[in-house]
């Protein structure tokens, strides 16, 4: 075993790669170069569809067997909520369990007072970070209070910080097993590829069903969504430490969990800090959702909002949720950037209890509840603003709206809507195969043909079309604004806000205005779904890059490479793992918002899905199209999944 590896240089990075691409080109089958292959293979597909068109498709059905089944599954589990011991003996003590640390959050925070959770607030920051972390976090809470929101403020800080202490107590541990087993691995993802895509509205009422309403039901739901992004970034960190680090570890006698603490986590440790932030950013954008199951917090005040079509009275709840997840987020990372030994001054450590005092000292004396004189009224003037925007830009929007569709939705859902749905499953199959190889493949063509089954082909293809168009939009903004803020420091701590701002901003929130500028259509429900999924795709990008090692970088700069050349050579393709959990992350999340789509004239599965949860009657058919969401998100993943730029059994051999 050798204690030094020697890192390859910049020219013969770019050697191997030319290699690689010139053996793929040239490669021949049958006397053929491969691109004739491919274009024979597209043109007997073109044929295929020019023959059978309008032939063997699979029409929509609100009357299918399978969702008055799922429907009368509802009502038999209605009738036996208080007899069953799955009810009795496991789910009433996971709500009451759930409860108590909802309400252990909730007595803390109102016992603080505003001034006393001020102060504390302040003093944890300090703590974390110095006082500037201090400054940001004593104005980002009080700020609560400026706005008018600071009840609702402290209620959706309860329901978050549950929710978040639950998901990374049970997210960081899974994750790193996921990272040490790849066993384990196997088992989590398809699990975590569930949880993910599923539409919140899709498991909302069956949470109604187990859980009933209320903060518990609330908190398991938004742990739900935030889990999955603990356990894939944490599994990715443990993953991606250096094996060498691994190796000289085990070979001074250390054992496999001496090896975990004093080696694996603390290398890991920033990726980790990244999972916690991913987690906190998820946790606040679905309080909105939450409020559906009467969930206490600012997403009532969204909601009402959204019924009354006044952006006015959202936007500061919006704001409001922006600036917990900013107050938590740079305390979460300055904290990991103290390092695991780095310990706290005793000035700062002073001066942090004397914060925390002096609000504490001032809760018996103040009001419990923030003064109503020192609020302000923003309602009136955003709503100024807004009907200003609808009436400048209404043209301009529209023309974008109406060229994206004509030119690139229309052709698309007619092409996938009116092909025989056996060609569409070989064409999934051929894509996957040469992508991915055979295992992923077949399991992109079962999830094809479970939608194929269950009733919704349809609708199915017309979420495809809107969810690749929005897959395609986010992965090349991710893309630039991930790289260039990797490549300047300056221009990320400039991008990180609004980052943070977009991804965190609950959707109802930006929907109003963008149904004001394009209507109701699927290009609002394509805007809604790039705003909300483009921050963790430059995130991940970003972090990916960052983490390319520096004597990698200063060994091509010194061998003359180019700022281009060193990006396009070195850096994206050893930041590749990050830059495909990416894009992994940016097709679950624009398929977590096809709901919202539904609620905006998109239609298709989302609008199946909202109908099933406000209707009754149609609960089975959003049920099952919540399914189909879920497998459609799944075969997307798979055809993607082999896209690493690993050599295949015959490029090797070509090699």
């Amino acid at each position: 075993m050798t204690t030094q590896q020697r890192l390859p240089a910049p020219a013969e990075i770019t050697a191997a790669g030319t290699a690689d691409s010139t053996a793929d080109g040239a490669a021949a089958r049958g006397g053929l170069p491969r691109w004739a292959w491919y274009a024979g293979a597209a043109a007997l597909l073109a044929a295929a569809y020019a023959v059978f068109r309008g032939t063997g498709t699979l029409p929509h059905d609100k009357e299918a067997p399978q969702f008055l089944a799922v429907t009368e599954l509802r009502e038999w589990i209605d009738d036996h909520r208080d007899v069953s011991p799955v009810f009795l003996y496991f789910l009433n003590y996971v709500r009451l369990y759930v409860a108590e640390v909802h309400g252990l959050f909730q007595t803390v925070l109102n016992a603080l007072g505003w001034p006393g959770l001020v102060g504390v607030m302040g003093g944890l920051a300090w703590l974390a970070g110095g006082w500037r972390v201090a400054l940001l976090a004593v104005a980002g809470v009080g700020s609560f209070g400026v706005l008018g929101l600071w009840e609702s403020s402290v209620e959706t800080l309860a329901l978050a910080g549950a929710s978040v202490l639950l998901s990374l107590a049970i997210g960081v541990p899974l994750g790193v097993w996921a990272g040490l087993s790849r066993r384990v691995r196997g088992l989590v993802t398809p699990v975590l590829d569930v949880m993910q895509i599923m539409p919140t509205f899709a498991y909302l009422a069956p949470l109604v069903l187990f859980f009933h309403i209320g903060a518990p039901a609330g908190a398991i739901a938004t742990m739900i969504y935030s889990i999955p992004p603990a356990i894939r970034i944490t599994s990715l960190a443990i993953q991606e430490v250096s094996p060498a680090a691994v190796e000289a570890s085990a070979s001074l006698g250390a054992t496999p969990a001496q090896t975990l603490f004093k080696v694996r986590l603390p290398l890991a440790r920033p990726r980790i800090a990244l999972a916690a932030n991913q987690t906190v950013m998820m946790a606040l954008s679905m309080v909105v959702i939450a409020n559906l199951i009467s969930a206490p917090g600012l997403g009532g005040d969204i909601i009402r909002g959204l019924s009354r079509a006044q952006v006015g009275l959202m936007l500061p709840a919006g704001v409001a949720i922006v600036i917990m997840a900013v107050v938590l987020d740079r305390m979460l990372s300055a904290l990991a950037r103290r390092g695991p030994r780095s310990g706290v001054g005793r000035l700062d450590l002073a001066a942090a209890g004397a914060l925390a005092a002096a609000g504490l000292a001032l809760t018996p004396v103040l009001p419990a509840t923030w003064p109503q004189e020192w609020t302000v009224n923003l309602a009136a003037p955003v709503n100024e603003a807004v009907h200003w925007v609808e009436s400048t830009w209404y043209g301009a929007t529209t023309f974008v709206k109406d060229l994206t569709s004509h030119a690139l939705l229309n052709p698309l859902e007619g092409l996938l809507t009116t092909a025989p749905w056996w060609l569409v499953a070989l064409a999934v199959l051929a894509l996957a195969w040469r992508v991915s190889g055979p295992r992923p493949a077949l399991t992109a063509l079962g999830c094809l043909l479970a939608i194929a089954l269950l009733g919704l082909w349809e609708h199915a293809m017309q979420t495809m079309t809107t969810v690749a168009v929005a897959v395609l939009v986010t992965l090349v903004l991710g893309l630039l604004l991930g790289v260039a803020a990797a490549r300047s420091p300056r221009y990320s701590a400039l991008q990180r806000p609004l980052l943070d701002a977009a991804q965190t901003m609950p959707a109802f929130v930006y929907l109003l205005p963008a149904l004001a500028l394009f209507g109701s259509t699927r290009f609002t429900a394509i805007f809604a779904s790039v705003v909300y999924a483009v921050p963790p795709v430059a995130r991940l990008v970003e972090d990916g890059i960052r983490a390319v090692p520096a004597p990698v970088v200063e060994a091509a700069l010194s061998a003359g490479s180019t700022p281009g050349q060193l990006l396009r050579k070195v850096q994206l393709p050893m930041a590749r793992r990050a830059i495909l959990l990416a894009a992994n992350q940016g097709i679950v999340m624009t398929l977590a918002m096809v709901v919202v789509g539904g609620l905006v004239g998109a239609g298709a599965l989302g609008y199946d899905v909202v109908v099933g949860f406000s209707q009754r009657a149609d609960f089975g058919m959003g049920f099952v199209a919540g399914v189909a969401t879920v497998l459609l998100g799944v075969m997307l993943d798979r055809i993607t999944q082999g896209a690493d730029g690993r050599p295949s059994p015959r490029r090797r051999k070509l090699t």
